[in-house]
């Protein structure tokens, strides 16, 4: 089983690839491919996909920021997110049901504002995946949206202890004493060092935390999220989730896959997933209007909207239940895994092009907008900057430390990461929060564009490079525009779309590496200087 479904999911992911969607559209077509053919979750499946699922949310928690989420846009816009989309979903659910449509017949108050409930979460796997494919995890909107989704897992957890009569156990409240324990995982991350022993660290911390949690009665993921949230702030937890990142990728295939093995669809169940998609774009909407009454911007508003345009694998969990206690009949679980299905296979492409989706649209999202604006989201101070560098991770610092050399204090750096920038103005440089593929980047930036003779975008991800270096050409820019890659075929894209150089750094590092060596080696073989 485990060779057909890995092979299946391959060539699912690789079309979709070639046909230009995320692979992950191809992982939900072939579990719903292996429905049909008659295939079932297995032991090994369903046990990858758990451990996946966990590394998920370690990894989302060594990047956590806790103070996000106390935020009132954060669950100020969940909570009446929650209720109104429980309301809308469970009065559609009753009419339906005096209407006596399949699936909705005999449908009471009570089940009906359960089907609302169920579907009014959105899937943390999905969200976290698409932020993290465009490295916007610690962006202004993505750290509302996982905020979002943190406060929902946390409602989930209050629901499903009171459905099933059963409290956490008393020693629960000694978790409180992880905090006193940091210190000790900081330490035991230090000694594991680099390579795999740090990759078999992280996974002890992982399901250590997972195990923690069951014991003491309570759900196993929120252990592992809250065993990456007590490890954070170590300078090995970065290092920690990129070594992680390979393995919770492929683990979370099985998930996909998982989405389509849940049952055979029907007339019915088809006719329910189908209409759930039309409320799933509802949801985003409606997200879009709660973020911009919150005073974020219209950008902002409308990416934290799409990525949780969706419903959650939560949906599945209560379906389950519903349907062990007589609640609701089994034909719903099987829409709600269609629905949940469906709203993946439509999210990931919309997801893809919504760089182009915002710039169509900006006048009318903007039309949406406060007058006020959270700190986050005001307008960004770059006053006699003749140099931009997007991107101060370890390239764009030293970038920035060369070009300084030159041009002086009228360099300025930009990142999406408030902690990042926060250190580098500590360190002396001029950095401010700021993205490059914001289409509204120079409306924000307070700078005479004609003055600026060098863009350097030196962002981890190429999708962000390439839709900078799109946006900038967009805008007339009239200066250099220099964008970096990590491999030989992202070159070619970035020169395509109008950057003036392209490098591949790590070619780069090495030639710059082996040119240090060889001037140091000429140095050593010189003669020494006569003496005077």
């Amino acid at each position: 089983m485990e060779l057909q479904w890995i092979g299946v999911a391959f060539v699912f992911g690789l079309i979709a690839r070639r046909l230009g969607q995320p692979p992950l559209v191809g992982y939900l077509v072939a579990g719903l491919a292996l429905e049909l053919v008659g295939f079932r979750m297995d032991a090994s499946l369903e046990e990858l996909t758990t451990i996946g699922v966990q590394l998920l949310l370690f990894t989302i928690g060594l990047k956590l920021d806790l103070a996000s989420v106390a935020r009132r846009e954060v669950w100020g816009v969940t909570l009446a997110h929650m209720v109104l989309t429980t309301a809308a979903l469970g009065g559609v659910a009753l009419a339906l049901a005096a209407l006596e449509v399949p699936l909705f017949a005999g449908l009471e108050a009570p089940q009906a504002a359960l089907v609302g409930f169920a579907l009014s979460f959105s899937s943390t796997v999905f969200a976290v995946k698409l932020l993290e494919e465009r490295d916007d995890v610690r962006s202004v909107y993505g750290r509302v949206a996982i905020g979002v989704l943190v406060v929902q897992d946390l409602v989930a957890v209050v629901f499903l202890a009171a459905s099933d009569g059963k409290l956490p156990s008393p020693f629960a409240l000694g978790l409180v004493g992880l905090v006193l324990a940091r210190p000790v995982l900081h330490r035991f991350l230090r000694w594991c060092g680099h390579g795999e022993l740090l990759v078999l660290g992280g996974f002890a911390l992982a399901l250590g935390g997972v195990s923690l949690f069951e014991l003491v009665d309570m759900k196993g993921d929120l252990g592992a999220l809250v065993a990456g949230v007590v490890a954070a702030g170590h300078p090995k937890s970065t290092e920690l989730a990129k070594s992680l990142g390979g393995f919770k990728d492929v683990f979370l295939v099985g998930f996909f896959l998982s989405v389509g093995l849940t049952g055979l669809p029907t007339g019915p169940t088809l006719a329910l997933a189908s209409g759930l998609l039309l409320f799933a774009l509802l949801k985003g909407a409606l997200f879009l209007r709660l973020f911009a009454r919150f005073d974020l911007r219209a950008r902002s508003s409308f990416f934290a909207g799409a990525a949780l345009a969706n419903y959650s694998e939560f949906g599945l969990i209560v379906g389950a239940l519903a349907v062990q206690k007589g609640w609701l009949g089994s034909e719903w679980l099987v829409g709600f895994a269609l629905a949940l299905a469906f709203s993946f296979i439509l999210g990931a492409p919309f997801n893809a092009r919504l760089y182009h989706l915002y710039d169509r649209l900006r006048d009318r999202l903007r039309a949406l907008e406060r007058p006020h604006r959270l700190p986050d989201e005001r307008p960004v101070q770059a006053r006699g900057a003749k140099v931009l560098i997007f991107g101060m991770g370890r390239i764009g610092t030293a970038a920035y430390d060369v070009v300084k050399e030159r041009y002086g204090d009228t360099v300025v750096g930009f990142d999406i990461d408030a902690k990042h920038v926060a250190a580098h103005q500590a360190q002396g440089r001029r950095c401010v929060l700021a993205s490059a593929t914001d289409a509204d980047i120079w409306e924000r930036l307070e700078v005479d564009r004609d003055d600026i003779e060098l863009v350097l975008l030196a962002m981890s991800s190429h999708v962000e490079n390439r839709t900078a270096v799109e946006q900038l050409r967009k805008e007339h820019f009239p200066g250099l525009i220099a964008a970096t890659a990590r491999f030989p075929d992202e070159v070619d894209a970035l020169r395509a779309r109008g950057a003036d150089l392209a490098v591949h750094v790590m070619a780069e590092a090495g030639m710059g590496f082996a040119r240090d060596a060889l001037e140091r080696l000429d140095r050593r073989s010189a003669p020494p200087p006569a003496p005077a």
